[in-house]
């Protein structure tokens, strides 16, 4: 188990992996920013090189622009995208409302715990500060430092508690629930542009393990 003490140690992400659409998504180390582009090819997905356990995850965001209606915008953290058994904390944008924000977390794969959050602005107008903090015993979520939302362990509960990696995506999901979700995608404003700076993680992380853990 990490030190407790680390939890809240942060640092700027010096690495990123791109799992798909390489050319849709660029990153800056030195300015500590990354831009993710969805477009005729799609869209694109980064993650952190390594797994954490517990910490502060944070990023200043400016969403893409336009009719973004069909498009699912995010931040997240989970212990491995495509698993059918992952952990997962969520901040998801829905492109049909842009002033609004969903919330959800998922333990060994089951999620159906989410809350929509009204903002109070249009979060493609300028840059704002999303935050997740995961303890072994809460999740908090805060967006420009405000809590939104707080989920404590109960017995008897699932909780996450895999590492996890970070991840941001942008890409279609109108075909989820037909289009009840996130809307139909319109895509008359492409190429949707999503604006990641100072992304911050936690200092201690886990060492790779060579398993799918």
């Amino acid at each position: 188990m990490a030190d407790p003490s680390l939890h809240h140690e942060v640092q700027p992400i010096k690495e990123i992996a791109i799992d798909y659409t390489p050319e849709a998504c660029t990153h800056c180390p030195v300015s500590n920013s990354i831009t993710l582009t969805f477009d005729h090819r799609g869209g694109a997905r980064w993650r952190s090189t390594t797994r954490f356990l517990y910490g502060t995850f944070t990023s200043l965001i400016q969403c893409p622009k336009g009719n973004t209606s069909g498009l699912n915008f995010n931040i997240y953290l989970s212990s491995l995208e495509g698993d059918k058994s992952q952990d997962e904390i969520d901040f998801e944008f829905l492109g049909k409302d842009k002033t609004i924000v969903q919330t959800n977390y998922y333990t060994t794969g089951t999620g159906n715990r989410e809350e929509i959050h009204d903002m109070g602005f249009d979060c493609s107008d300028g840059f704002h500060e999303y935050t997740i903090k995961w303890n072994p015993d809460s999740i908090e979520w805060f967006i420009d430092g405000k809590l939104v939302r707080e989920v404590e362990k109960k017995e008897g509960e699932g909780f996450p508690e895999k590492p996890m990696f970070l991840y941001a995506s942008v890409w279609d999901a109108s075909y989820i629930d037909e289009a009840r979700w996130t809307g139909p995608y319109i895509g008359s404003d492409a190429p949707y542009v999503c604006l990641y700076k100072d992304i911050q993680v936690p200092v201690n992380t886990v060492v790779e393990c060579s398993c799918d853990s």
